[in-house]
Formats: structure tokens, sequence, C-alpha cells
């Protein structure tokens, strides 16, 4: 198949996208009407660092989170683990995170990751003791994510990914299926300009089920025991569409810093403007690098209007360097998110065989 008809089917793929982003407009008045909004939350040390601006030139295991598209760049085989305290350490709440990439051809990649959210222990509370005492419970949130990936040609990749979404109580559970897809073009000189856009977390509604819904009561008239199962309503997933472009400006052969920016519509919540800047530094010993973002959406400037936990600055860096004979890289990188809680920060490290 000729370039000419790859690019075809990838703007008609893009149309269809564009198209549904109609059904996933920005809605602040269905803000907190969906669930699964974990799905919401980057795992990600490299790319939450710059604000998630880099829906466009995001590469390699990362890019299963931002752009599906980006996976088709990543090494021979990539693994990564990163770990955040969200909300700050005084919430309790942990997020492990653990990926592999394996490219299966020249031009193919496979990525699958797993993603958990832990609250702690929690205290059991029932009508008749609302102080507790019956002992304690973990609500656990996990999604496996596994998605393909592949490059077009030298301007044009695409990708899908589809994530298996998992909330759990004791007593309680929901599960359901969500599927991503991106696309990614590169063009200019040394390719500097990088355009994609990105459609994520689309999937039908998911409702809980278990012993924890079952009710038992006593009949007043007979005195009889009666077990009843309380209906709970279905919720929808958190589906966006990001629209981004990003630009490189060479400094010289080892320096180069790039500018991000994207747009993301959310079905359930306000509408978002990520912008960020990346410096790196490589050399023939190390990579070095260093990034900074923003994420505005309306409302974050002030506390009375605020709607989010996070008030918009981001920063990270990350260092690389090759280990022992092998030459093969690892390397560790480090994100920080600004709350009204305090600072989130998520530590990675990953290790990269060529």
């Amino acid at each position: 198949m000729n370039l000419s008809k790859h690019i075809s089917k990838s703007l008609i793929i893009a149309g269809a996208m564009v198209i549904s982003s109609v059904s996933f407009a920005g809605n602040e008045d269905r803000a907190g009407s969906a669930g699964a909004s974990e799905l919401l939350i980057n795992p990600w040390a490299r790319s939450s660092g710059w604000a998630d601006a880099g829906v466009s030139s995001v590469k390699g295991l990362e890019a299963m989170f931002i752009n599906v598209a980006g996976l088709s760049y990543a090494d021979k085989t990539e693994l990564s683990f990163t770990r955040t305290n969200w909300l700050s350490k005084l919430a309790g709440i942990s997020i492990n995170n653990f990926g592999l990439a394996q490219r299966v051809g020249e031009t193919a990649v496979i990525g699958l990751s797993f993603t958990s959210m832990s609250f702690g222990d929690i205290d059991i509370t029932t009508t008749e003791l609302p102080e507790g005492g019956l002992g304690t419970f973990r609500p656990r949130y996990s999604n496996i994510n596994l998605a393909f990936s592949k490059q077009f040609s030298s301007s044009i990749s695409g990708g899908l990914g589809v994530k298996l979404v998992s909330e759990s109580i004791t007593n309680a559970k929901a599960s359901g299926v969500a599927f991503d897809a991106g696309i990614r073009y590169v063009t200019g000189e040394n390719e500097k300009i990088k355009f994609a856009i990105s459609l994520k977390n689309v999937g039908g509604p998911m409702t809980f089920s278990g012993d924890g819904l079952n009710l038992d009561i006593v009949n007043s008239a007979t005195g009889n025991p009666i077990s009843m199962v309380q209906r709970v309503s279905a919720f929808e997933l958190p589906s966006l569409l990001s629209i981004g472009a990003s630009y490189d400006i060479l400094i010289n052969e080892a320096n180069k810093v790039t500018l991000a920016g994207a747009f993301t519509s959310n079905s359930f919540t306000k509408d978002q403007f990520r912008f960020g800047a990346n410096y790196s530094l490589e050399t023939s010993k190390a990579n070095f690098s260093l990034k900074a973002g923003y994420v505005f959406e309306k409302g974050i400037l002030k506390k009375e209007t605020r709607t989010s936990a996070l008030t918009g600055f981001t920063g990270g860096m990350s260092v690389m360097f090759p280990m022992g004979d092998s030459k093969s890289p690892i390397g560790i990188d480090y994100a920080y998110r600004a709350s009204v809680f305090g600072g989130i920060h998520t530590i990675g490290a990953r290790v990269s065989l060529k």
C-alpha cells in the first residue's frame, strides 16, 4: 500500500474521531456523573511532568496513557515502574504502575501495563455503629491496558488500546471495558513539527454488584426476616478527546527544547488547555531532561470557583544513562503536580533494551 493510501486512511479515521467528539463535548453540568475517574490520572512520571501536554510528542511505553500512537516509537523492549502518592501522603492513597513494551517488527509495538490504586485501611461502619469498631476494609481500583501501535510511514503512526477496569471493596465490585485510539503526524525539517489526536476511555457503562448491595430487614407484620437486593444505577466512563501539537527548537546537536500544547474535551467535566515545555540534553554518557507545564480550565485560578483538587502547575526531571557493558540505558524519572492538598509526587524507573 502506497503512502497516499496510508494518509487517506489516517485522515478518514481522524475525521471519524473528530465527528465523534460532538457526543463527547465538554459539559461541566455533567461533572460528577461519570465513574472510574481513576482513568483520568496519569500514573507515569515523564509525561505528567509537563502537564500531559505531549499528546503529539510522547514516545514509547508512556504513550499508552496519553496517545497510544506514540507507542510505536518504543525501543526493542521497554520496562518501567512508577509509584505515586496521590493527593499528598495525608490522604493515604498510592498508585503503583508497571508497564512493558515489546517491538514485534520493524514498525509495530505491543504494550501492556497494569495500574493499581490503593486507599489504605478504612474503618467499617454501620447505621448502628457509625464510629466503627468492626474492623477495616480496603477499596481497590485497578486497570489492565493492552495496546498495539504501528508506524505506517515515516510521518504517520496510529494505535489502538483496550483497558479492563475494575473497582472493588470486600463485598461489591464493578468492572468494564474501555477503548483508546490515537493518530500522530510528523512533518517539517528534522521532524520538528508534530500533530496528534487521541480518543480515550470509550466504553459501555459500569454497574456495582455483590453481597454488599443486599439488605436484611424484618417484616413488621410477621416478624420474619426479608433479604432485599438494592438497585444501583450504572455509571458512564470519563470519555475524552485530545488534540495536540508540538515544536522542537534545536539549539545544537546536544540541546533541544520542545514546546507542546493540547486541548482536551471532557465528556463529563470542564474542557482543559494543557501547555508544556521540555528541555533535553543528550550526551554520549547520559541524557537529562527538565520539564514544566500547566493545565488550565474554567475557574481554576480562583479558590471560590475551582472544582478540581489540582491547581494546574506541574514539573519534573529525568536522567538516563548506560547500564554496564550492554549499554542498555536505565532511567530515573520524577514528576510533581500541585494540588490543594499538597504536592503530588511520582517517582519511576525504566530500562530500555535496544
